[in-house]
């Protein structure tokens, strides 16, 4: 009976190795998660058949969503393509974009095509209502009527959702949508494109879409206090809501002077190549609008960025030695595992950091956010793989982030002005890092 007992309890343990063994061999698959970046570009990529009504149009407004990025401003994080929700941290307070979706109660299921022109071209929502200018039809007054009617064609047939986004955070009296109507007055300018005689199509083409529908000065371009693009300053760089949308222009050193068009257009295509990753906030605007575009486009695009006039370069000073040794100590510790001692990185993964326009802009808030808070580079379909780059908010203190910025800034042929503690602290408490938190699930959490 004991050797019974016995042969039955080593039987139930060799079971139980085996079963081990097989488990770690083969792992259980994790349950199907939803990704709202695929869900989205799968809408925006979607077959329109021959025997949709108007489907012409339709196609042709699905493309000119792609072009216009909507979706980077009206998916909310966790919400439905299109039903908006989600918050454009402004100098003035939180703006909340608006559901475009045909739902006829909180989207604009009830708009003619005539009061979407309208709202494209003059800023100006259905009942009357003027709409803020981070909606951003300084831009888009430049689309024809035959686009605005196409795009309008397009988003009736998008799936409705009954949403509403929250309430925008504006203090009095920008919460009163009359005020706008002084902001225009002083900065919108109705000027349709027209083509240059002078240059080839392809750069007229390109320069329709960075002008008008694309409003890459929307974020590239620098503003006034009253948020009115400096004109004498167009693409020449900006920081918005914590972040630096770098400098377009040929400026070599901040800008894309350096640069060939094929290299713009891969940029613009995978969001990355040998020099760059897109992350930050171009990280959807890669997902959801250049990645998706015609290659013709986005070479149109490049070819009109490379003709842009450099930015004048502006000074920095050298850096304190002190902070160039213990900056350099930091990077070997924490830098050097994924761009290398030489700060070469590995292009098209982790990108490299010598001569890097990003890295040298005379902002210093992008590189240190990276620093700080991570980043991620934008998913594209040839690219499908968001590569992250972790936090160090938990493991450096604001000393050791702006002396391990200031020498990245000013090693391996960069140049740029030193960052101070006090630019880090500030930045951590912007970005809501002051408690470090590790992971979700650390522990570390209230």
């Amino acid at each position: 009976m004991r050797r019974s007992i016995i042969l039955l309890v080593v039987v139930v343990v060799v079971i139980g190795l085996v079963w081990q063994g097989w488990a770690i061999l083969h792992p259980a698959s994790l349950p199907a998660q939803p990704v709202a970046s695929v869900a989205a570009t799968a809408l925006l990529t979607a077959p329109i058949p021959d025997s949709a009504p108007n489907a012409d149009a339709v196609r042709r407004g699905q493309y000119l969503a792609r072009v216009g990025d909507c979706l980077s401003c009206h998916l909310a994080p966790g919400g439905q393509p299109f039903a908006g929700g989600y918050g454009l941290n402004t100098p003035f307070g939180v703006i909340y974009a608006s559901n475009i979706t045909p739902d006829r109660e909180t989207g604009i299921g009830a708009w003619t095509a005539d009061d979407f022109y309208r709202a494209l071209h003059d800023g100006v929502g259905a009942g009357g209502e003027h709409l803020y200018p981070a909606f951003p039809y300084p831009w888009f007054e430049r689309v024809s009527r035959a686009d605005s009617d196409a795009l309008y064609a397009y988003l009736r047939t998008v799936p409705a959702v009954h949403a509403n986004p929250p309430a925008n955070a504006l203090p009095f009296p920008l919460n009163i949508r009359a005020a706008v109507m002084g902001w225009n007055l002083l900065f919108f300018k109705h000027t349709a494109f027209t083509p240059d005689p002078g240059q080839s199509a392809e750069w007229n083409r390109g320069a329709e879409i960075v002008t008008g529908l694309g409003h890459c000065s929307g974020c590239h371009s620098p503003t006034n206090q009253l948020g009115g693009v400096i004109a004498s300053r167009d693409l020449q760089g900006a920081t918005l809501d914590n972040y630096v949308a770098p400098d377009l222009t040929a400026n070599p050193r901040t800008g894309l002077g350096a640069w060939s068009v094929d290299e713009v257009a891969e940029y613009l295509k995978s969001g990355r190549n040998d020099r760059a990753n897109a992350g930050a906030a171009m990280a959807d605007v890669i997902t959801y609008s250049t990645s998706l575009l015609t290659d013709a486009d986005r070479h149109a695009v490049a070819v009109y960025l490379k003709s842009l006039p450099a930015s004048p370069d502006a000074g920095a000073e050298a850096p304190d030695a002190g902070a160039m040794q213990r900056g350099a100590a930091i990077y070997l510790d924490v830098c050097s595992a994924c761009h290398l001692e030489n700060g070469v990185g590995q292009p098209t993964i982790f990108p490299p950091l010598g001569r890097n326009s990003v890295v040298q802009q005379d902002d210093a808030t992008g590189i240190l956010r990276m620093i700080l808070a991570g980043d991620r580079t934008g998913p594209a379909p040839g690219r499908p793989s968001p590569l992250t780059m972790p936090s160090f908010a938990w493991k450096l203190s604001d000393a050791e982030a702006a002396d391990v910025a200031t020498y990245i800034r000013n090693s391996w042929g960069n140049r740029g002005s030193a960052v101070s503690t006090d630019a880090a602290k500030s930045l951590r408490h912007r970005l809501g890092l002051d408690r470090p938190h590790l992971t979700a699930n650390s522990g570390d959490h209230e």
